[in-house]
């Protein structure tokens, strides 16, 4: 993380606002500060001063360190998750009780379904204590209950307090089924229809329905009123992306997905989803961790034209030019009346209806418009990636396997000296991480298991779970990196000292089924669901299996689980198309003991078969990394395998060792050595 500018002391109101004006800067002030706390309630990222340009693109260094002290003396937003969670549930349930409802469902999404919440959309931790990536809380008059999936068994009752809440399963038991069983009839359970989708409203309503209890949508969310710290929304900087990172240029998107709006006879489609207003304008924000997402709504007409629903004031200079005539830049509070007027023309309105928030599809069909709730315009041109998009991942895996490469020289140098703990793995990768060209961050929240931890399915290392790395086990890490040029993601299962012959045997099963996956042919119109087998045939076959997908899509600059692809059990009829990046992450879990995944991306791409009689694909691997040969039996292995597996650390030998050099290069050799 780069360093600010100065720590010099804050002079005082009347001086910034001379500065100000000497800059050419026509703002208060207090103008500045709700700017500031706009800023604090996004993450700083690697680029922390970067917030400076939203207040003038050309100042003085006098300037710049009086910004820069003003924001030191600014409170940053408290944790949600950290208070008397008790207290807050009182104060929640006077408000329900004001507002004439017996209950409330929190989710943890927000207004946009995403994977990553802003503090300001974290109400799920702020009531209850839990910071999962999923889960649920129905909070009623007189008893609340928190839901939460396999992944999060144990963090849930780490994190929230048996006195508030009792604990249950997500897929187990749906939380209307739990509402329904613990209301009276003719209790009325809240919900906000910004918060969730209209899927969700028919089953809930299912749920409630038969036992005479009524769903009843809110105006404004009862935690907000309630909520008397709550952070503003994030300013965290919106920038451009640039055509050489692109590859095609944000006008000539817009014009394809006009031109498609109009082949299907529709007047406009609402983009809810961030990373594709983000994909469709070339910029990329920073209002949430991990993924570089400008929190904000967009409307493509099918002349072209947009409207972007996004606060101003985290715009970067010059970016409006590069968004030229036909982007239209409205504040957030006028997306009501835009779907207003949509209604009033009767106008054919796309909307993705699996992810957009109820209220948006509510707001429109009570105006008058026809919603098509058919799938985002922008998913399937933004997934399956063009050259200078595929270009860019290459390199970003080059320079992420680089710094893969010294890390895991130093953890074999570490670990075995005993004293090596998950946190301290977390942060050193990152070290190492940072020391790349162009990086910008974590991709996820690195998951670094030690032991039984790894058995964790999604475990996320903590002060509380901290585990120390022993000798003679196992360590599982999963992490990623954003680039300006490329998203990646990687796990390695990594043995320390000897992690014996049933964890080598469980590691070659997953390998083995890694491998068949990376080596299939397929012909074109082939889903991923077609493919899940070919990973888990070996595990199936000792009787063995995993309890998640074996592959999700990923993002250019942009989010690490993409869709609409995935390689999974669940029924996905999105075919696999050439530019698609996928993670092939075949795993097993045993508990108590360890986990074992071995993950890379992969490219699909075209295929030339002798013979063939129809258009066949297959997967490119993008991640260099060498696999830990000692957590291989090669006596499991055939010959087909062994020289994939020798091939393959050929390639990262051949790619990585011009970008390392020293002990650094020595360990290359000795991990892509051949057996």
């Amino acid at each position: 993380m780069s360093a600010s500018i100065s720590t010099a002391a804050y002079g005082g109101d009347d001086n910034l606002a001379r500065l100000l004006r000497e800059a050419g800067v026509a703002r208060s002030v207090a103008d500045i500060r709700d700017l500031i706390a706009g800023v604090n309630a996004a993450p700083d990222g690697e680029l922390p001063d970067a917030w400076l340009d939203l207040v003038a693109s050309k100042r003085s260094d006098g300037l710049s360190e009086q910004l820069l002290a003003l924001r030191a003396g600014i409170a940053r937003p408290a944790d949600p998750a950290h208070g008397d969670h008790g207290a807050r549930l009182a104060a929640l349930r006077a408000e329900l009780q004001r507002r004439g409802l017996d209950g409330f469902v929190v989710p943890r999404a927000d207004e946009y379904q995403g994977e990553y919440v802003p503090l300001r959309g974290s109400r799920l931790a702020w009531i209850s204590g839990f910071t999962a990536s999923a889960g649920a809380v129905v909070v009623l008059l007189d008893k609340a209950a928190v839901f939460a999936d396999g992944r999060y068994t144990i963090q849930v009752r780490q994190e929230v307090s048996a006195a508030h809440f009792s604990y249950h399963h997500l897929m187990e038991e749906f939380h209307g089924d739990w509402a329904a069983a613990n209301l009276p009839a003719g209790a009325k359970l809240g919900f906000d229809p910004w918060m969730h989708t209209a899927g969700w409203a028919d089953k809930m309503r299912a749920s409630l329905s038969p036992a005479g209890i009524e769903l009843v949508p809110t105006d404004s969310n009862p935690i907000d009123a309630v909520w008397t710290d709550q952070p503003p929304a994030p300013l965290g900087i919106v920038n451009i992306q640039p055509l050489s990172a692109t590859g095609r240029g944000s006008a000539d998107k817009r014009a394809d997905i006009a031109a498609s709006l109009e082949k299907q006879r529709l007047d406009a489609a609402v983009l809810t989803q961030p990373d594709s207003v983000a994909w469709l304008l070339n910029v990329r924000g920073s209002d949430v961790p991990c993924t570089p997402l400008p929190l904000s709504f967009a409307i493509i007409h099918r002349d072209g034209q947009v409207d972007w629903f996004v606060d101003a004031r985290k715009l970067a200079p010059g970016l409006e030019q590069h968004l030229g005539n036909g982007v239209a830049i409205r504040a957030p509070g006028e997306l009501p009346a835009a779907l207003d007027a949509l209604g009033g023309k009767e106008a054919r309105v796309r909307l993705d209806g699996t992810t957009a928030a109820l209220w948006v599809i509510d707001r429109l069909e009570k105006a008058g418009a026809a919603v098509d709730q058919g799938g985002d315009p922008c998913v399937l041109p933004k997934a399956a990636k063009n050259a200078v998009e595929i270009e860019g991942s290459k390199a970003a895996h080059r320079r992420d396997g680089a710094a893969l490469v010294r890390f895991l020289r130093w953890f074999d140098e570490v670990a075995p000296k005993g004293g090596l703990d998950e946190l301290t793995v977390v942060d050193t990768l990152l070290a190492y991480r940072r020391g790349a060209a162009d990086f910008r961050g974590p991709s996820f929240d690195t998951i670094s298991g030690a032991g039984p931890n790894g058995a964790i399915v999604h475990y996320r290392a903590n002060e509380k779970t901290n585990r120390q790395v022993d000798q003679n086990s196992v360590f599982l890490l999963d992490s990623g990196g954003q680039y300006l040029d490329g998203t990646t993601d990687i796990t390695r299962t990594l043995a320390v000292g000897d992690p014996g012959p049933q964890a080598r045997r469980h590691f070659t099963l997953v390998l083995k089924g890694h491998i068949a996956l990376n080596r299939v042919r397929f012909p074109m119109g082939t889903a991923g669901i077609q493919l899940d087998v070919l990973a888990r045939q070996f595990l199936w076959q000792a009787g063995l299996d995993y309890d998640h997908g074996t592959g999700h899509g990923v993002g250019s600059f942009l989010s690490v689980h993409e869709g609409p692809q995935r390689i999974g059990k669940t029924v996905n009829g999105v075919v696999l198309l050439p530019g698609m990046i996928l993670s092939n992450e075949p795993g097993y879990y045993l508990a108590g003991s360890y986990g074992i995944r071995v993950e890379n991306l992969e490219l699909v791409v075209p295929v030339e078969i002798a013979g063939a009689e129809r258009p066949m694909l297959g997967f490119e691997t993008l991640t260099l990394c060498p696999i830990d040969l000692r957590m291989v039996d090669a006596s499991l292995l055939t010959a087909e395998e062994r020289d994939w597996l020798n091939a393959y650390h050929a390639r990262v030998l051949r790619e990585l060792s011009p970008l390392v050099e020293g002990a650094d290069r020595a360990w290359l050799d000795q991990a892509t050595r051949a057996i």
